[in-house]
Formats: structure tokens, C-alpha cells, sequence
């Protein structure tokens, strides 16, 4: 189980760290699912298979601006991204002060 938990954990924070990557992967994968499954339906227009392979995606990054929130709330909630905020600003509270 606690196996289990660190890959959760490390998917987590791949998550956390890479927000707007994880949501354009998952906006172009929905959009390269949908068509290829509408691409199947042979009744329909071009045009309306576009439409709805768009239609699809838009809901896919919707959810996945959700769960981004979701997330930043958690670690907001937990304390996790002050340690983060504080391993970037380091032991002095000034990243870049000479």
C-alpha cells in the first residue's frame, strides 16, 4: 500500500509542478480520441464531427482545470506549497538578491 501512495504522490506533485502541460496533453489527447471515434461514425458530416470532437475536448479541459484547482486547493490546504514557495525563495526570503 505504501507503494501505492508514493506513486500517487509523485503523479501529485508531476501534477502540481506541471499544471498547464498536464491539461494541454489531456485537451490534445481528448481532441485526437474524439475524432478518431467520430472518424468511425459513418452518417456523419465532416463538419459535424469536428464539431463535436471540439465539443469533447472543451469538456475534458474544463474537467481538468477542475481537478488543477482541486489540487492547488489541497496543497494550499496541507501546507505543501508554502514548502515549495519556501525551497524557491531559499534560506534568506530573496531569490535573486545579491
Amino acid at each position: 500500500m505504501a507503494e501505492a501512495k508514493s506513486n500517487f504522490d509523485s503523479i501529485r506533485e508531476w501534477v502540481v509542478e506541471h499544471k498547464l502541460r498536464t491539461v494541454g496533453c489531456l485537451w490534445l489527447s481528448g481532441v485526437a480520441g474524439s475524432i478518431a471515434y467520430n472518424w468511425s461514425q459513418p452518417n456523419m458530416k465532416t463538419s459535424v464531427k469536428i464539431i463535436h470532437a471540439r465539443l469533447h475536448a472543451q469538456a475534458l479541459t474544463l474537467a481538468a482545470l477542475a481537478g488543477a484547482a482541486v489540487v492547488e486547493y489541497y496543497d494550499h490546504r496541507s501546507g505543501a506549497k508554502q514548502e515549495r514557495v519556501a525551497k524557491f525563495l531559499g534560506a534568506n526570503g530573496h531569490p535573486h538578491k545579491d
